[in-house]
């Protein structure tokens, strides 16, 4: 992979550890989701003008990859709402990696190498060793947020793919539009999930850190739009992989900033991080 493309996507995994840090003590799953839809929503809708729009045959997988995100959050709710977030989010992020590269390979027709897929395993084996916080946190895993978990994992690589497979169709150069399309779709499809299931109460807890949401929003918009042109210019899945080195950056967040435990499996699952990254980098 190009070094400013590997680079580049690394920033973008940072981006999204840090406005997953900045909101992780602050609101409930649910709210915590519309708040960072809508902030991203907010901050997507003026890049349009700038952006334009991404060409006719990327629709489709736009309005695509808007239902998929919405059974993306979902899951992810459910999963927070069942389980532990530092075990059920690794589980999550460390499972669709190699879903992805299976899809890719079977569906896109890509071609990820023995280093490539060596890459991947490493990397998804240590985002889920980062879950894994000793025998009676792994004892306390509850069925039902695994199979939540692992429903958002495949979410996860479904999105993955359909973006990847729409970026490419917006034309050269519109991956910024597709994704700003992209984000200003999804906001209002949130807003109304959680209506369904909350009502009007849900937006009552979002207003004190709506400072937060617009950061978070921003941070999520950047993140991810760094993401989708990567995947014009790199294999999916190997993209997808290093996105999940957002787990990561939460870990060193974690133990630098709100002074977590330094265990030896934290220290272990970087270590599996880092090789898979090396192995990535020359695939």
């Amino acid at each position: 992979m190009d070094l400013f493309v590997f680079l580049a996507v690394l920033f973008a995994a940072a981006c999204h550890a840090g406005w997953n840090a900045s909101i992780k003590r602050t609101l409930d799953p649910l709210a915590t989701t519309v708040l960072i839809a809508v902030g991203a929503g907010l901050v997507a809708l003026p890049a349009i003008p700038f952006t334009g729009w991404p060409e006719p045959a990327s629709w489709p997988w736009l309005f695509a990859s808007i239902v998929i995100h919405l059974f993306y959050f979902a899951g992810l709710i459910e999963s927070y709402r069942a389980g532990d977030l530092g075990q059920v989010y690794p589980i999550a992020r460390g499972a669709a990696p190699l879903m992805t590269g299976i899809m890719t390979t079977t569906f896109v027709g890509e071609r990820l190498g023995l280093y490539g897929w060596g890459g991947i395993a490493l990397l998804a084996s240590g985002v889920l060793l980062l879950s894994l916080r000793g025998g009676r946190d792994l004892a306390k895993i509850d069925r039902q947020a695994v199979g939540f978990a692992l429903f958002t994992a495949v979410s996860i690589c479904a999105y993955s793919v359909v973006d990847g497979i729409g970026a490419r169709a917006a034309g050269p150069g519109k991956a910024a539009a597709y994704s700003s399309v992209l984000f200003v779709g999804i906001a209002p499809v949130v807003v109304a999930y959680a209506l369904a299931r909350r009502g009007t109460a849900v937006f009552g807890a979002m207003v004190p850190y709506w400072k937060i949401g617009l950061g978070g929003g921003a941070l999520a918009v950047a993140s991810y739009t760094i993401a989708i042109w990567a995947m014009t210019v790199a294999p999916i899945a190997i993209v997808a992989a290093l996105r999940e080195t957002s787990v990561l950056f939460g870990a060193i967040i974690a133990v630098v900033l709100l002074k977590e435990p330094l265990r030896a499996a934290r220290i272990v699952a970087a270590l599996m991080v880092v090789a898979g990254l090396m192995l990535l980098r020359v695939a």
